[in-house]
């Protein structure tokens, strides 16, 4: 059944924030060779400096978001209510270009990213709740994988050091608070 789908997307949701939380802070820095004729050390561009907790939290978010995705096609595709199908399209507008900035972070850094095509194949499968069960289902379930992206920002942002991914935890801690709030009041309603 496509809810028991759902759900495993959701648990998974839950096993990345856990992982992310047991990430140390050693600092990473990528060496910058030296231009032609300088000679002083070169400074690191702040870019390239990480450490394994941006790798961790780029790499289990790009998946968290790659799950969000399945669902708000689930939510375009299957909503009954008219706010929640709006809100599934700005979830996606949103996150899509976070995991292409995301996967280009770790391809500059040199680290793989992870694959979105298994998750994103799940949307298509029939056999899905519809109507106001599935609009209440959605909502209740993405609060909860809001959440689970709102505590791997806030670890990044304690323990990561790259500013590029520190903005960008920021960033999705202020979009997923809104969307969250948000998601509450349709629940009051739907």
């Amino acid at each position: 059944m496509r809810i028991s789908r759902v759900v495993g997307v959701l648990a998974a949701a839950a096993a990345v924030g856990g992982v992310i939380a047991g990430c140390g802070s050693k600092a990473t820095t990528l060496p910058v060779a030296p231009l032609p004729g300088a000679s002083s050390a070169p400074t690191p561009n702040p870019q390239q400096q990480h450490n394994q907790a941006d790798v961790v939290f780029l790499q289990n978010m790009i998946t968290h978001h790659t799950q969000a995705l399945t669902m708000s096609q689930m939510g375009r595709n299957q909503a009954s209510s008219s706010q929640v199908k709006d809100l599934a399209g700005r979830i996606e507008t949103e996150q899509s270009p976070q995991v292409q900035q995301m996967s280009g972070l770790l391809t500059e850094w040199g680290v793989p990213a992870p694959s979105t095509a298994s998750a994103m194949g799940h949307a298509q499968m029939p056999g899905m709740v519809s109507g106001a069960g599935f609009d209440r289902m959605f909502l209740q379930m993405m609060i909860v994988h809001h959440q689970g992206a709102v505590d791997m920002s806030q670890t990044e942002l304690a323990q990561g050091s790259n500013p590029t991914t520190h903005n960008l935890a920021q960033q999705i801690i202020s979009a997923q608070q809104a969307e969250i709030s948000e998601m509450q009041t349709l629940l009051q309603v739907i």
